[in-house]
């Protein structure tokens, strides 16, 4: 084989084992929201594994905000970390045994949950109610988009190709950060 032909074919198989070991290495998490019932994803958020997203709303009954913090574990299990309230309401309190009460200024915050839900399945509530996602700062309304529909919840892990894809053409439905 003459000397050009090596260069190439090495190039190729130094290619070809990049592409296969970023397909083989983990690469994160990717969380999705979608319509129980039909349609596209309406949000799509890459994650690391502990990194948090908030569901922020306000309680059907008492019209009070409620921040509810979640996170992945590096198998995408999703998790309730911490819910934050002004005041006491209808479904609202610590369960025995999950976290501990404290009180952050006006806030009673229950901290330390880490407890495991698995995929799930929101009803989005009506424009004020604001079923809200908080991610790195940015926020997604989703009572202002599916208003009374069912959404769920899911979560995987990703590899790094599929992670380095999404770097260069993110998913229309992962929220631009601005920094």
């Amino acid at each position: 084989m003459t000397r050009p032909g090596v260069i190439i074919l090495s190039l190729v198989g130094l290619v070809l084992s990049l592409i296969l070991t970023a397909w083989l290495e983990p690469g994160g998490l990717e969380l999705r929201v979608t319509p129980v019932k039909k349609g596209g994803a309406l949000l799509v958020l890459p994650l690391k594994p502990g990194e948090r997203f908030t569901i922020h709303y306000y309680h059907s009954v008492e019209n009070a905000p409620i921040w509810e913090e979640h996170s992945l574990d590096e198998k995408g299990r999703i998790y309730i970390e911490e819910e934050r309230y002004l005041k006491f309401g209808a479904g609202m309190g610590q369960m025995p045994g999950v976290g501990r009460k404290v009180r952050r200024g006006p806030y009673d915050v229950i901290e330390n949950m880490h407890m495991p839900t698995g995929d799930f399945i929101l009803r989005v509530g009506s424009p004020g109610v604001d079923h809200t996602i908080i991610w790195r700062g940015e926020k997604k309304n989703l009572s202002n988009v599916v208003p009374h529909k069912a959404v769920r919840f899911s979560a995987k892990p990703v590899n790094l190709l599929y992670k380095m894809w999404r770097c260069l053409i993110p998913h229309r439905a992962t929220p631009v950060v601005r920094r």
